[in-house]
Parts: C-alpha cells; structure tokens; sequence
C-alpha cells in the first residue's frame, strides 16, 4: 500500500516522546518546550543583532599579529582595514565548535567558537584580500565559509557577491550556483578565446562577469588547472584590466587531497598548477585544528592517511576494524559507502523492498521563476520523490539542531508516521497552515540522542544576483543503507562500513575515513594500504605552503 504526500507547506520539525506513551504530562511538557524554544530563538536574533555593531567587527579588524600567516605579496586591490566599512561577523562565545556543517540559522550560530586560525582567515576576507583556504576534513572550512560569505555581502552589496562550487551539489550546499553556470561557459570545453566569445555572447553572463566584485568557490579540488586558466583569461578580458582575475575579490576553499578533478582536460590536473593561482591570491591559508574527531589519535591517523602514509600502527588499527562486531542495538544500522553510484542505487532499493510495511510518498514542491532556476534544484540533496516506509534506514540531510547533533549526516530509523490526529502532532499544527492536512511526516529515531522526532518539510534554495531564483519543500531525509563516496563528501557520519578495497581514486580511502565521527563507528569489509593514493603534486604543494608559512614574514605589504 502506498500513499503520497505532496509537501505544500513547511512545517518546523520538532522534537516529540514516544507516540506510544503519550500522556496529557508530556504533552504539556512538549508545549512547555515549544515555548522555551521560541524564547531561546528570539534571544539568538537578539544576539545575532550585536554582531552588526561596529565594535565587534573591529575587534575582529584587528591588528594582524606576527604569527598570522599571510603571503607577502603586493596586490594593488589590497585596501587598508581603517577604509572598511564594518563587515558582518558573528559574535564569538566560549562554547565548543561542534561541527563542519554549515549553520543554517542564528540559534546555531550563537554557540560556535571560532579558532585563531579561523579568526584570521575572516579577517583576512575582511580586508578584501582574496583568500585560498584549505585543510584537513573537519577543520572548519565550510564553517568560516558561511561567515566570509555573509561578510562579503555586507561590504560589497548581495548583488555583487557569487557564490559558486565545482558542484551541483556543493554549490546547492551554499544556496549557490555551480561555477560554470556564473561563468556563462556550458560545459567549459574549448579554448579560452572559444570560451570569451561565448560568454560574450550571452548578455547575462556578461553582465556577471563585469558587476561582480566577489566570487566564491567552494571545493576547488574538482576544479583542473586549464579551466581556472580559462576563467582568469575572461575575467581580465570582459573588465577590461590586467589586475588578477580582473580585480575581483576570490575567496577560494577546498582541500587537494581530496577527490581530484573529473576527466581534466589536460595533463596538469589541479588548480593550484595554473600559471595565474599565486598571482590571484593575497593569502593560501591551512586550517589546522580538527573539530570533526576529537579522538586525537584518529585524527592523526587520518592526518597521515591524508598524506598517503600508512603506519605499521594505523595499518594494525584499522586491521581490527575489519568485520568487526555489529556497532549498536538501536535498530539503526551502518551506511555502506560504495565507490560506485549504481551500487548505492541497488542497495537502497533492496532493503527498501525488503520492508513488508506502509509506504509513504513524498513530492517536492518546486518554486521557481524560470525553468532554468527550477532545473538548479536538482542539484540539491533533497529529491524529487522520496519513498520511506517504517524500518527505513535514513538520513538527515540537512542541519535541524546543531547542538543536539541533528545535522546534515546524522543517521537515524524511521519508527513510524505522525497522523495529524495525533495529540503529539496538533503541538505544531498551528504554527504553519497545512495545505494537505491528511500528510502523514515520519517519525525518526536518530542514533545521536536516541530521540524520537517528527521530521516535517524544510526548505533549500537556490540564488542568483544575490536573489532567490528557486526554492524546493521537502522531507529532509534520505535512504541510507548506502551513500557514494563522492556524495558523503563534506557530511559527517555517526556508523560507516565500506571495503577500502575497492578505492580507485586520489584521496577516496581519505574522503571515506575522514566522514565518520570516530573509530568505533567504523567496519570495514576490506583495507588494502596499496589503495591508499596521493598525487605526489599536490604533496609537494601543501610542502611548499608549509614552508612558506614557516620562512616568511607573516603581514600583509599593502
């Protein structure tokens, strides 16, 4: 029996007790807890509100000390912090950082930390610098990328600020576009003069190009050098100057250790070989403190994997992780993490008809102003169509609560669906009107904090010219008996079993290691250390930019 559901109105997922022992108690507790959500939210504007006034964003202004690691270069588009107007950035508590996912809202932002390194890498963007940032998975690159991102558009306006990724789905991530579209180049294949006439050709591309005064791009990795060539040749020759990629502000992220360009055009594969990359950057930073894993010995095990090192003693420990013993009794079983997209489409499709239970059907709700802008939303996580049934495996895809730990990654069993006649569900009933009040949202039990919750539609948009051109409803949830190792990059997983056997890429047997949380959460079917694989390019960059870090002055030459 199946029955679908289209979601036609968002509803705020809220936390609820078992739906099998309800009790007038609790439902007062529940409306109790709603409230003091509500307040806890009003107090995060509040916060959120202070972080506009100036004496924050000089703080953060502040003087670069000498251990900052700036690349000493002079760049003629480099402007004095005492010319600024005051950016945006958040304000800085105590608490402990708690993950990579970007924040979605000011009641996460309020309790993050920033690093001293990251700290700097803001300021840096503050500055109007353009920045390189890498580093190690779970170090935060996505995290200040949120914030750079927003600064950005303070000082420079929304509509002159573009947000872009190497991929659909980064770039969705970021409610962005993906770098060739802001281009205007297609597919980005031909010469870079077959490249300039194209987008000479196409007024809204050109237009682009000649307003923009920042560009961001998220995942560089799976950018090749030729293409980065390419872009930097269109930005001078469209704006008319000789100033590096036309003068626009870059603030470029990724890590090159991870998965490597698709099918690169030519033989120098990474963008950090482009004849143009040091000319187009103030500062190439590393983040170097971990907040993913905080087991510091897995954290230096993944450090040397990450370099194509295998240890006699990171070979022993993850020997052990080889069909070791069910992880968990909870009924929330591990992800299997495949090299191979079919065989994630084949798994999740066999254990979900394996289940002998109700169907429910959920269809998005797509809004767009064009069919181009709709077309973008297919590169978001949330899909289409999305089929669960009760002992689904799921999960969320998008961050819920980020203190509780319901983020983008977080795994969890559907253990039911909420009938709208359910007490527990007319609690929030009337915060949003419901167009399809006979919509049944499951019920997840996530492996986090073991709580039960009602998963109602959430919303992912897509912009442009600093303006929403799309927006997608959907369940924020995903069958998760299996996930690609290209998809789960950039999520962090609670339980993970893969056979690193089957690695046959740069940096594939890191990415997979590197998405769950901790050593225990892992099962591996198979390692083979010979599967452990590095360009030997992109170790000597990461050497070089080290050394220089080490050797160099540390300030800006304006």
């Amino acid at each position: 029996m199946t029955m679908t559901t289209d979601v036609e109105a968002v509803m705020p997922s809220q936390e609820c007790p078992r739906l099998s022992q309800l009790t007038p108690d609790q439902l007062e507790r529940i409306e109790r807890n709603r409230l003091e959500a509500i307040k806890r939210r009003e107090a995060a504007i509040r916060r959120d509100a202070l972080a506009h006034v100036p004496a924050i964003a000089a703080n953060m202004l502040g003087s670069v000390n000498s251990s900052t690691p700036f690349k000493k270069r002079k760049v003629e588009h480099a402007i004095l912090p005492g010319s600024l107007p005051p950016p945006y950035i958040p304000a800085v508590t105590q608490s402990e950082q708690v993950d990579e996912p970007k924040r979605q809202d000011s009641e996460k932002n309020s309790d993050v930390k920033f690093s001293e390194e990251q700290i700097q890498a803001l300021r840096a963007v503050a500055m109007r610098n353009s920045v390189f940032l890498t580093g190690c998975a779970g170090t935060g690159k996505s995290f200040v990328l949120e914030f750079a991102i927003r600064s950005l558009r303070a000082m420079h306006g929304s509509d002159t600020v573009y947000v872009t990724a190497s991929t659909g789905l980064a770039a969705c991530a970021l409610s962005g576009t993906t770098l060739h579209s802001f281009a205007g180049v297609g597919l980005g294949i031909g010469s870079k003069e077959e490249l300039m006439h194209k987008v000479q050709t196409r007024r809204e591309a050109r237009q682009r190009w000649q307003g923009a005064r920042a560009l961001v791009i998220d995942e560089i990795s799976m950018i090749d050098a030729q293409f980065f060539e390419n872009l930097e040749f269109i930005a001078r020759k469209i704006r008319k100057t000789a100033k590096p990629f036309g003068g626009i502000q870059l603030l470029v992220t990724g890590d090159f250790f991870q998965l490597p360009p698709v099918n690169p055009q030519s033989n120098v594969a990474y963008a950090f070989e482009a004849k143009c990359w040091n000319d187009c950057f103030n500062l190439q930073m590393e983040l170097k403190h971990v907040f993913r894993q905080s087991d510091l010995t897995f954290v230096s095990m993944l450090n040397e994997i990450r370099e194509g090192i295998v240890t006699p003693a990171t070979h022993e420990k993850l020997r052990k992780r080889i069909c070791c013993a069910p992880i968990g009794n909870d009924g929330i079983m591990l992800t299997k993490l495949y090299p191979y997209k079919a065989d994630v489409a084949g798994e999740n499709f066999q254990r979900l008809q394996e289940l002998q239970e109700l169907e429910m059907v959920y269809n998005a709700k797509d809004e767009g102003k064009s069919e181009y802008a709709k077309k973008q939303l297919e590169f978001t996580r949330a899909e289409k169509r999305l089929t669960l049934r009760r002992g689904a495996q799921v999960m969320l895809i998008k961050n819920l609560d980020t203190p509780q730990g319901l983020v983008n990654g977080a795994r969890g069993v559907v253990v039911g669906f909420c009938d709208p006649a359910n007490p527990c569900a007319a609690q929030f009933r009337h915060l949003v009107p419901i167009i399809n009040p006979s919509a049944m949202w499951p019920v997840v039990r996530f492996a986090c904090d073991q709580s039960e919750r009602i998963i109602g539609p959430e919303s992912w948009a897509v912009e442009e010219y600093g303006n929403e051109i799309a927006k997608r409803w959907q369940v924020p949830l995903t069958l998760a008996w299996a996930l690609s190792v290209h998809k789960c990059q950039g999520m962090t997983l609670d339980r993970v079993e893969t056979d690193l056997k089957r690695a046959f890429d740069y940096g594939m047997v890191y990415v997979a290691l590197s998405r769950v949380r901790s050593l225990e959460g892992l099962r591996l079917l198979g390692f083979d250390a010979g599967k452990v694989k590095v360009n030997a390019k992109v170790v000597e960059f990461y050497k070089q930019l080290q050394r220089h870090d080490a050797s160099s002055e540390k300030a800006f030459e304006v």
